[in-house]
Order: structure tokens, then C-alpha cells, then sequence
């Protein structure tokens, strides 16, 4: 992808995680493997969140990082799911924003 291209995708991933048309772990999944495609340094303070979101939802008792998630884990998953999704907002929504807005 080209820098303008990752730029683009970034703000397509913000923009529906900000408006719910994106679930909120799957778009920080995302943000995580597209920081080093964008060229960020290592302790970026936007991207940094979503590293953490990516380690804590790795210890959910499935494959998070098996998109998409079949419906079968999402119904035996739910609670862990909505309850993983509540905390990463809270940490990292501003981030998110301030992604929007800076790629904008």
C-alpha cells in the first residue's frame, strides 16, 4: 500500500469505529497492524492504546485475532466481548479520534 493509501484506510477504520458501522475491537485490530505500515515510531502515543487493546483481547478464550469472528464465538463470547469493547473505548477513544483528525 502506498503512504496515502494506509492514510486513507486509517481514516475509513476511525470514521466507523467512531459511528459503530465497525466493531470497536476489530477496528483497533486493525490500527494495530496499519501503525507500522504508516511508518509510526514505536511509542506513538495514538497507536500505542491499541497495542494494548491487541494484548489484552489476546487473552479472550478465543483466536481474537481470527477475523472474522465466526458467530459461533461471538454468542459463546459476548459477555467477554462487550465487556473487552466497553474498556477499550474508555481507553482509547480519544486516541482514535485524534487519528481521525490528524490523517483529516
Amino acid at each position: 500500500m502506498t503512504a496515502i493509501s494506509i492514510k486513507h484506510r486509517i481514516a475509513e477504520v476511525t470514521q466507523k469505529m467512531l459511528d459503530s458501522s465497525l466493531p470497536y475491537l476489530v477496528g483497533a485490530i486493525t490500527l494495530e497492524s496499519l501503525r507500522h505500515e504508516v511508518g509510526a515510531y514505536e511509542n506513538d502515543p495514538d497507536f500505542m492504546p491499541f497495542v494494548a487493546i491487541l494484548s489484552e483481547i489476546n487473552s479472550l478464550p478465543f483466536d481474537a485475532m481470527n477475523l472474522p469472528w465466526s458467530d459461533e464465538d461471538k454468542a459463546i463470547y459476548k459477555e467477554e466481548i462487550d465487556a473487552s469493547t466497553v474498556w477499550a473505548k474508555e481507553f482509547s477513544l480519544s486516541h482514535c479520534e485524534s487519528l481521525h483528525c490528524e490523517i483529516l
